[in-house]
């Protein structure tokens, strides 16, 4: 049965769950969970979701940017009209030249965008120095947490819609995309009067869930590709989405590359043991480790646990840490390519179909 999905909002991102939300509310249903720990949020889609559905949110990732997402759409209690004033006022300031347009902006060069030092960029230099002037006076405006989490989610969503790329920041398009022309505009995010207490962190998970109470955990990791051949720094959301680190912290951090990463998402900057590459002494791929110890920490009667086809655990290895710590209710399959779902793959009946590329496997969980 098809659940109703609530509209959310965020960025563009690979590991984005939006078409997934169905499925997984449909999951979140055959449970008597009222609260739910989202223990990977990213985008938030997932908590934004469940929280207009009547859920009780714990929400936690270690991205900077996710953190503000999750203030700006779950700790929100004004309605969205409040925000009119501020929003107005970032549109009509006059751009400026800065550190993003020094690093970021380019020329339309007749639709290329390649400059005369060889590197493509990320924006148009007409919005960089947008960008420049707002970011600037976001810091400077008397803005509490919420509201200053309001406005930079309004221009993350602003700068997303003009931007350069297929969708992350490892490299950006050798031909400006037609959208880069447009003009830089905030709106006010899709807010709205949250009346329940939600709780937003930036922990991690393994630190974190030993003192998480809920009825249900969601856990989405980044895992990690099994391309043996792909190299470290491209399986990182750090390395892909190092450009909203720099929006939301405006510390203006020390660059290398072609793209103009932030040093701090180098090869050697794993942000979580859940994108480690490598294998343990004894052979096991290092992430398996980091599954089996975050489910014996957690304490909530339901998980939910998201796995693609192409992540660094094997199906037998994944199937013996999940049988270790509970047993599996139900498993939904989605193929990508087909769109096609299907449910109740009972037991190890999932295992026959994790080689098959495009696979996303929702696992229900009930805790031992």
């Amino acid at each position: 049965m098809n659940q109703r999905v609530p509209t959310t909002q965020s960025i563009k991102y690979i590991g984005s769950k939006l078409e997934l939300l169905s499925h997984f509310i449909g999951l979140v249903r055959k449970t008597p969970a009222k609260t739910v720990f989202d223990g990977f949020s990213g985008t938030t889609r997932v908590s934004q979701a469940l929280a207009k559905l009547g859920f009780r949110i714990i929400c936690n990732d270690i991205a900077d940017w996710s953190r503000v997402l999750g203030t700006c759409y779950l700790m929100n209690k004004k309605p969205r009209e409040y925000y009119s004033d501020l929003i107005a006022h970032l549109n009509a300031l006059s751009g400026r030249d800065g550190w993003f347009t020094e690093h970021y902006g380019g020329e339309a060069n007749g639709g290329c965008s390649t400059q005369s030092d060889g590197r493509k960029r990320l924006w148009l230099v007409k919005n960089t120095r947008k960008l420049d002037a707002i970011r600037e006076e976001i810091d400077r405006l008397n803005l509490d947490n919420i509201e200053k989490a309001v406005a930079l989610t309004s221009l993350m969503l602003a700068l997303d819609k003009v931007d350069n790329t297929i969708g992350h920041f490892a490299s950006y398009l050798r031909e400006w995309a037609p959208r880069a022309f447009n003009d830089l505009h905030l709106e006010i995010p899709e807010v709205w009067e949250n009346n329940l207490v939600h709780s937003v962190y930036q922990k991690d998970i393994l630190e974190l869930t030993p003192s998480i109470t809920a009825d249900l955990a969601y856990y989405d990791p980044p895992y990690g590709s099994n391309n043996d051949k792909m190299p470290p720094s491209r399986v990182r959301y750090a390395a892909y989405y190092h450009i909203w680190k720099s929006v939301i912290l405006f510390d203006k951090p020390q660059l290398f590359g072609r793209a103009g990463r932030r040093k701090d998402s180098t090869d050697v900057s794993a942000a979580s043991v859940f994108e480690e590459f490598r294998r343990d002494g004894n052979g096991r791929f290092i992430v398996v480790n980091a599954i089996e110890t975050l489910l014996k920490a957690t304490k909530c009667p339901w998980i939910i646990l998201s796995y693609s086809s192409g992540g660094r655990a094997t199906a037998m290895e994944l199937n013996e840490v999940i049988n270790n710590f509970g047993r599996i209710r139900d498993v939904i399959e989605i193929e990508y390519k087909r769109n096609v779902m299907s449910g109740m793959k009972w037991t190890n009946e999932w295992i026959k179909d994790i080689d098959m590329p495009n696979r996303e496997f929702l696992f229900l969980i009930e805790n031992k």
